[in-house]
């Protein structure tokens, strides 16, 4: 029996593994050893430990943070807290393989305690770029200590294999986002409503906005250039969706809780929708408008626009669907303006997602298991290609390496 260790440590991630959770718990040839961490058990984020509990998947392990505050030595802190709960359960629980997906700095502790432990690795959506943030260091640190990759586009699989991994390891599947829109049946509106509140029911924007990390203390003038734009445009219904436990995270959040206390009418903030309620309200709402990944990744399956904002995504494939803008409040309506307009809107309709692939979670499952049927802790090796070195100048043409 294959002992597949997964770990999750927010709900966005949560609702992507789902695929590949439920697979492996079908498998007759495999265990699910579920570990839980990060948000999942934090109060002020809703404790969506519970809405795994309820999906009916046995959590083997949840291993606290104690996320105290969102700045970075405290961060810091959890982390620690985290790689000690994951040397505990890796020490008394044999593990044949850890799953982990993504790049957000509670997947860090654990892949540095199971490489310790000498448990091989794979890594869901590696070779990506985000240069607005600390997670672009956390990716590619994690691709490095992973055995398995599984890339969501082939430019990302190319990334990884320019990173020095093995390409017989490293395969494009495509994003398990955009699987669970193929494959997950979506609430009516009137379902939505009951769910979460009237605002469904009329012409509503998502908006998903986080820190970009590596701008320090940026996020309360970028976020209320965000509320100004969304004053100025009183015909939409505004969905919030909460800000991650980042650096500036509760700043955000504050912001959130404060705007639809003043705009009851016109606003509502929901901490967690489950990856079901969110994908039924992206085939419903007018736009996403943040920098959220599920405005690059998701939406676009959906043929409707997103208001990409600043440099958190920068870096990432993107469909046509896609409008980035500055910070700046003119820069910000005028992005809006152009994702609601007709022209805009007909182009969309006409988009391709760049991330549809096909059978992502059962290929990703497959080669887990080719993989273990031939893997005898064997170390790395590091994979060269040629490539021309830059000349001192910067430009290229120098010699082959």
């Amino acid at each position: 029996m294959i002992r597949v260790g997964i770990v999750t440590g927010t709900r966005a991630e949560y609702g992507l593994l789902r695929p590949v959770i439920e697979r492996v718990q079908r498998a007759d040839d495999m265990e699910l050893r579920l570990i839980v961490t990060g948000m999942h058990l934090e109060a002020a984020y809703g404790n969506t430990q519970e809405e795994i509990e309820r999906d009916g998947y046995p959590v083997a392990h949840k291993i606290p943070m104690h996320l105290s505050s969102d700045q970075p030595a405290s961060l810091v802190r959890s982390m620690s807290t985290e790689l000690a709960g994951f040397a505990d359960v890796f020490e008394r629980d044999a593990t044949d393989i850890l799953v982990v997906l993504g790049d957000r700095y509670e997947i860090l502790p654990p892949v540095i305690a199971a490489t310790m432990f000498q448990i091989p690795i794979a890594h869901i959506h590696g070779g990506e770029l985000t240069e607005g943030m600390i997670d672009d260091a956390v990716r590619h640190a994690v691709t490095k200590m992973s055995d398995l990759h599984f890339t969501s586009t082939e430019t990302y699989r190319r990334r990884v294999i320019q990173m020095g991994e093995q390409p017989s390891h490293v395969f494009c599947v495509g994003a398990l986002g955009v699987e669970n829109i193929q494959r997950v049946a979506r609430l009516d509106r009137k379902t939505l409503c009951e769910k979460f509140g009237g605002h469904f029911a009329h012409p509503f924007v998502m908006v998903t906005y986080h820190p970009v990390t590596l701008e320090h203390h940026t996020a309360e003038r970028q976020f209320q250039n965000l509320l100004e734009v969304v004053e100025h445009h009183p015909e939409y219904r505004y969905i919030f969706t909460y800000a991650n436990a980042d650096a500036d995270g509760a700043v955000i959040n504050r912001m959130i809780e404060a705007y639809v206390a003043a705009h009851p009418e016109q606003a509502v903030a929901v901490v967690s929708m489950g990856m079901v309620g969110y994908l039924s309200a992206l085939s419903y709402t007018t736009m996403v408008l943040g920098n959220s990944s599920s405005g690059i990744i998701e939406a676009p399956s959906f043929h409707i626009p997103t208001v990409n904002i600043g440099n958190r995504q920068l870096g990432r494939v993107r469909a046509a669907s896609v409008i980035d803008c500055g910070y700046r409040e003119d820069e910000i309506e005028a992005a809006f303006v152009r994702a609601v307009s007709s022209e805009f809107r007909a182009l969309c309709r006409k988009t391709k997602n760049p991330y549809e692939g096909t059978e992502t979670s059962a290929t990703i499952v497959s080669k887990l298991r080719e993989f273990l049927q031939t893997y005898r802790g064997e170390q790395k090796y590091f994979y060269d290609i040629d490539f021309l070195l830059p000349c001192e100048d910067g430009k290229h043409g120098g010699k082959a390496l």
